[in-house]
């Protein structure tokens, strides 16, 4: 009598070759599946995007503070002009050479920050319904 296909399939016994053969052939197909739809990366390759995201987080950080700390300024709406009158390749550069992405104990510029800041500092409005604090100035407010 014949055996059945299910039988055939229960009684097999595979060789050492056929196990490390078909493990070996496992454990490629899961690697190359991870890295390239699993979202795999390497260690240095997460080192890279993990200072890169550092880098990003610190730049907007930096930005955020000189556009306060350019609002806040005496004479920024005098200054707020002058910087929208730039060209828009040029204002980065302003705001470096202003010093304001350079922070104290700092010898170069926050890398990244200037152009970011400038950005910001085009859509900030000033509030023209707050009080003077000096003489042809007012208080500024960044868009919330």
């Amino acid at each position: 009598m014949a055996e059945n296909f299910g039988q055939r399939i229960a009684a097999y016994q595979p060789s050492k070759g056929v196990w490390f053969w078909t493990t070996a052939g496992a454990v490629v197909l899961t690697m190359i599946l991870g890295f390239t739809w699993g979202g795999w990366v390497t260690g240095g390759d997460a080192v890279k995007r993990a200072d890169t995201a550092a880098d990003s987080a610190v730049a907007e950080l930096a930005a955020e503070i000189c556009a306060f700390r350019y609002l806040q300024a005496s004479d920024a709406a005098v200054k707020l002009t002058a910087l929208r009158e730039e060209t828009s390749f040029r204002r980065g550069t302003t705001i470096e050479e202003g010093g304001w992405v350079t922070f104290a104990g700092a010898d170069d510029p926050v890398r990244g920050a200037a152009r970011l800041c400038a950005d910001r500092l085009m859509e900030a409005e000033l509030n023209p319904e707050v009080t003077p604090v000096a003489e042809g100035t007012v208080e500024a407010t960044t868009p919330s």
